[in-house]
């Protein structure tokens, strides 16, 4: 068996999207969003996607880079994954090397890592000297069988109503105001600055991914109060990218609101299965999701781990 890491060229993108989706099925990965991902990347990022090839085939990938817009230097991340069936030969071992000297090299001083919360990922990273951080907890709901709450756009409150994310395709920014704060009050283990608009056009409206039609937003008097970001593959498969309120509109139930117009959307565009991921301390969202009936699916860990001077 010969096992080599190298960078990641355009024909690995089914193999990379396919090694992904066997490690984390919940996500909305394509060959396409593999591409964008590796091509759009901001140069402060020093973005490199890391793939491990098996005798000729690629069997994993690791995504390696640094928080270039945290306020804290020195933080970077490295994700990696490996197919289910070329576990435990070598494949995981040898990209976290790859990616950690790569990072190393750049300067980094801690690396954060995502891993699924099963025995085989956590042993791997506890052994390489990973510490545990903060969780994500990921929910499932069955659309083809959902009890949808209705949408009674008569009982809507005066001022309120809902939109998507292609009424605003003349002039985003009011969503990138609406996005963005709420982004930077949302938990996590590394403090984002404000992204340039201009990045926020590049990484998040132009996203492959991003299903503007399925995309909610609620407005109030003209200004958006709440919104619900919708992914999908055209497989079927949705992902709730973002659901959030400023803090002007909170308390209202607008962000249930906007979450569940997209939903109905969703069923009725022909996606029948609905995933979305939280902060394991994001109590209000994790609420959200349980009144809709979404079921636990997965959890996910974050790991840090302190690179060598």
């Amino acid at each position: 068996m010969t096992m080599i890491v190298r960078d990641f060229r355009t024909a690995d993108a089914e193999a990379v999207a396919a090694a992904r989706r066997s490690a984390f099925p919940y996500l909305v990965t394509t060959p396409r969003t593999v591409v964008w991902e590796a091509e759009s990347a901001p140069a402060e990022r020093q973005y490199r996607l890391l793939v491990a090839e098996e005798d000729g085939r690629v069997v994993g990938s690791s995504e390696i880079g640094i928080f270039y817009d945290s306020d804290q230097p020195g933080l970077a991340f490295a994700n990696t994954t490996v197919s289910g069936d070329a576990l435990g030969r070598g494949a995981g071992s040898a990209l976290v090397t790859a990616a950690e000297e790569y990072l190393a090299g750049l300067g980094a001083a801690q690396v954060f890592a995502w891993t699924l919360d099963a025995p085989h990922a956590v042993t791997f990273a506890e052994r390489r000297g990973y510490r545990r951080s903060r969780s994500s907890r990921i929910g499932r709901l069955d659309l083809t069988t959902a009890a949808l709450p209705p949408l009674d756009r008569g009982a809507f409150p005066d001022g309120v109503e809902l939109r998507t994310a292609a009424d605003f395709a003349d002039d985003p920014r009011p969503l990138y105001e609406a996005d963005v704060e709420c982004t930077e009050d949302e938990p996590g283990d590394v403090d984002a600055g404000r992204l340039p608009y201009a990045q926020w056009l590049a990484l998040t409206w132009e996203h492959p991914a991003l299903d503007r039609e399925l995309t909610s937003v609620a407005v109030v008097d003209g200004t958006v109060a709440a919104y619900s970001v919708a992914h999908t593959d055209g497989h079927g498969r949705y992902w709730s990218g973002m659901t959030g309120t400023p803090r002007t509109f909170r308390g209202r139930g607008l962000a249930k609101l906007a979450k569940n117009d997209s939903l109905h959307r969703a069923r009725a565009a022909g996606c029948r299965v609905a995933f979305t991921g939280n902060d394991g301390d994001n109590g209000p969202m994790l609420a959200i999701n349980n009144w809709f009936g979404y079921e636990p699916a997965a959890v996910e860990w974050r790991y840090v781990r302190e690179l060598a001077a």
